[in-house]
């Protein structure tokens, strides 16, 4: 299987098109799109760790969920995190592929494995790309409607989270959560107007917590925590449709955050 049959396999459910018009999804480093995989590793972010894993697995592709190259890069040296894992990927002869925004907004991408892990039920996106459900966020339900709190020890839970940053809601349960993986602030108002009793996302700025406390919760739980589940998506849609090629989701932690208790 060559990495373009890979990559059209990963773009018929994700497709480039859906990504943001900031974002930089796609192949980034890849010598010819003809060769061979011979394996493939699946992460959330790459660092030189993460490619000398994939190297000792015999995997020649890097599919990441958070691209390598999102700003303009003038220069290919050792300056920076980010050349110095350009250089090693081509010296070693992996390529480097990223589904970004594009898998945030498909239907059944991030935020549906976000919510499936939590397990609610989802509805619909919070900011609807077009009818096939494909779209910013997502408007989940719970099974069972849980007091703030109790929702709360289960988002920390399941997430496995060293801290939750929270804002208070109104004082009755929790039936419906709007969600975003990472970084999904923007999506505020868009929460807001679904009728949500809590907005759940990675990270957010200070100012936005304030002003909401007639409206809904707000659970802040860590950018790298609330996807998580991504490469583990990105594996059961590329073992669906490259039957035998070999995947491994990398077991390089890339979070580089750490909490003082």
């Amino acid at each position: 299987m060559t990495i373009k049959e890979v990559v059209a396999a990963l773009e018929r459910f994700a497709p480039l098109p859906l990504q943001e018009g900031y974002d930089n999804a796609g192949l980034q480093i890849g010598l010819t799109e003809g060769e061979e995989v011979s394996g493939v590793l699946l992460c959330l972010d790459v660092t030189e760790a993460v490619i000398d894993e994939a190297v000792a697995h015999g995997c020649n592709l890097v599919v990441a969920h958070h691209p390598l190259l999102f700003r303009g890069v003038k220069r290919i040296d050792d300056a920076t995190q980010v050349t110095r894992c350009v250089r090693r990927a081509i010296r070693a002869g992996v390529g480097i592929y990223a589904a970004h925004t594009n898998l945030d907004n498909a239907r059944g991408g991030v935020n549906h494995r976000l919510a499936r892990a939590l397990g609610l039920t989802p509805i619909a996106p919070l900011a609807p790309i077009d009818d096939a459900g494909n779209g910013g966020g997502l408007l989940a339900e719970c099974p069972k409607a849980m007091a703030p709190m109790d929702m709360l020890a289960h988002i920390r839970r399941v997430l496995g989270c060293t801290s939750l940053h929270y804002a208070e809601g109104p004082q009755r349960p929790i039936r419906r959560v709007a969600l975003c993986g990472g970084a999904g602030e923007s999506l505020m108002e868009a929460a807001l107007q679904s009728g949500a009793d809590l907005f759940l996302t990675g990270e957010m700025g200070y100012h936005r917590y304030f002003g909401h406390e007639q409206h809904m919760w707000i659970a802040v739980a860590g950018h790298y925590e609330t996807e998580q589940f991504t490469p583990a998506l990105m594996a059961d849609l590329l073992r669906d449709a490259c039957h035998g090629l070999p995947l491994h989701v990398a077991r390089t932690c890339t979070n580089p955050i750490r909490t003082l208790a």
